[in-house]
């Protein structure tokens, strides 16, 4: 039985090297044991002796630049059985070369899982550390930090902070390793304790004294902070310290500004509304604002039981400022008309409130939001939900579905019946109308029509008997 040895938990070259000498000779993948240095990797360990043979030297053997990506994050994965993992998925991508893009085979599912797993720790290193000043031998400031890494991350991260912080000196901590840059160049070391690590520094009391000025929760995903942030990363970053006091004060003064403009005298949610939308019009919670022409907010009577949302402006909402004004809000103002629901009765927003997109010459790409721009609106989008109080919130395709939910669902599986939301109101789900303008075939696109506009039919007729 083989025994691959490989040099350090993240050296990809070793188990590159290995895999295609093991794959050339046809090695079954069960027949191979995986060490790193002088730890044994998996249950076959031990048992072998006999060492990787080596690769013919006119032996050829490719594989897709996708497969070489996927191995390269997966190897920092801390799972011990990645390279044997890894090894079974180069040998059947020598016989099945499209099983790369197979997302449901069990095996690639599960090396892609590990891929996200990895990509997500070198995020929150990027996002949690936090480096501390101390004075070196020579009088020279050196800034330490302390990570936590739950991969094998340290080594391939190092870049990003050599890039970032070229021009000081630092170390960073972690239990498995320690990388210092001097300036010029880029050295490791082995694994600290935390207690290595210093505790706090002038420079942290004036960044808390900052972070506090700045603080707006309008622009914080006080909702995901737990799943964003998770607890062990506090300790290490002072400003969190901070966070619990300035959430529960911004809140108490949001909870004022509605209530006072909800008591004000003819007032009632409109000035709750258009608070709201002036607070929405500075927005930076996604990076989403920097291209956009402005926010994009909600707009409808702020009594209305009938509430939309879709996607995000288009290019020409974008530019006025207004929801559902270009083609696919065209087609849904004839469609709410055939359905017998009157648009001035009812509210229509967006889950994302910046336009998305990708330059092609001179014309604006519509480009989907991802999950975490979702999330970062969700907030305004409840707060108009609160606001406004509808009987029933209609989700206008996929992406107003995840918002209104917070989950991914399938517009086949929930089009079409109610959904309890956890207000007491009713969800709805049915397809964007831009969907509509996709088909090309006439037949079809006449009967989604028709289907469109009895779901918006049905909607209305129930916003209207649950409020009386």
């Amino acid at each position: 039985m083989p025994l691959a040895k490989l040099q350090a938990q993240d050296d990809f070259d070793g188990w590159r090297t290995a895999a295609r000498a093991l794959a050339l000779a046809d090695v079954p993948a069960e027949q191979v044991s995986w060490q790193v240095g002088d730890d044994v990797g998996d249950l076959f360990a031990g048992i072998a002796e006999t060492p990787v043979p080596p690769a013919p030297a006119d032996a050829t053997f490719s594989v897709s630049r996708g497969f070489v990506d996927l191995a390269e994050t997966v190897i920092l994965h801390a799972d011990p059985e990645r390279f044997g993992l890894l090894y079974t998925m180069l040998r059947r991508l020598r016989a099945q070369p499209g099983l790369i893009d197979d997302h449901a085979d069990p095996l690639r599912r599960r090396l892609e899982d590990m891929a996200k797993a990895v990509r997500r720790d070198i995020h929150k290193m990027r996002a949690f550390l936090r480096f501390r000043e101390v004075v070196e031998a020579d009088g020279q400031p050196r800034f330490v930090a302390w990570f936590e890494p739950e991969h094998h991350i340290v080594r391939a991260n190092a870049g990003f902070f050599v890039r970032r912080f070229a021009s000081m000196r630092w170390s960073i901590l972690t239990p498995e390793a320690t990388i210092h840059w001097d300036g010029e160049a880029l050295t490791e070391g082995p694994g600290a304790a935390r207690a290595d690590a210093p505790d706090g520094d002038p420079v942290e009391d004036a960044w808390k004294t900052y972070y506090a000025s700045i603080f707006n929760p309008a622009r914080l995903k006080t909702g995901s902070m737990i799943k964003e942030m998770p607890k062990k990363y506090w300790r290490n970053m002072p400003e969190t310290a901070l966070v619990p006091g300035l959430i529960a004060g911004a809140q108490h003064r949001e909870s004022q500004m509605i209530d006072t403009a909800r008591a004000a005298p003819g007032g009632n949610a409109q000035l709750a509304l258009d608070a709201l939308r002036e607070e929405a019009a500075g927005c930076k919670r996604c990076p989403l604002w920097k291209p956009a022409t402005q926010t994009v907010f909600g707009e409808g009577p702020p009594d209305a039981k009938l509430l939309f949302i879709g996607e995000q402006p288009g290019d020409q909402e974008d530019l006025a400022g207004r929801p559902f004004v270009g083609p696919a809000g065209q087609l849904f103002d004839r469609a709410m008309a055939d359905a017998g629901v009157d648009r001035a009765t009812t509210y229509v927003s967006n889950a994302v409130k910046h336009f998305k997109y990708e330059p092609r010459g001179k014309r604006r790409i519509h480009s989907k939001p991802n999950g975490s721009e979702i999330e970062a609106c969700r907030w305004w989008i409840e707060q108009e939900r609160e606001i406004v109080k509808p009987a029933v919130t209609v989700a206008l395709g996929a992406t107003a579905a995840q918002s209104l939910l917070g989950r991914v669902v399938t517009i086949s599986r929930t089009r079409g019946a109610p959904i309890a939301l956890a207000d007491g109101s009713e969800g709805w789900v049915t397809v964007h109308p831009s969907f509509l303008l996709r088909i090309p075939e006439e037949d079809r696109r006449a009967e989604e029509y028709a289907r469109f506009v009895e779901d918006l039919r049905r909607v209305g007729e129930r916003a209207r008997t649950l409020a009386g």
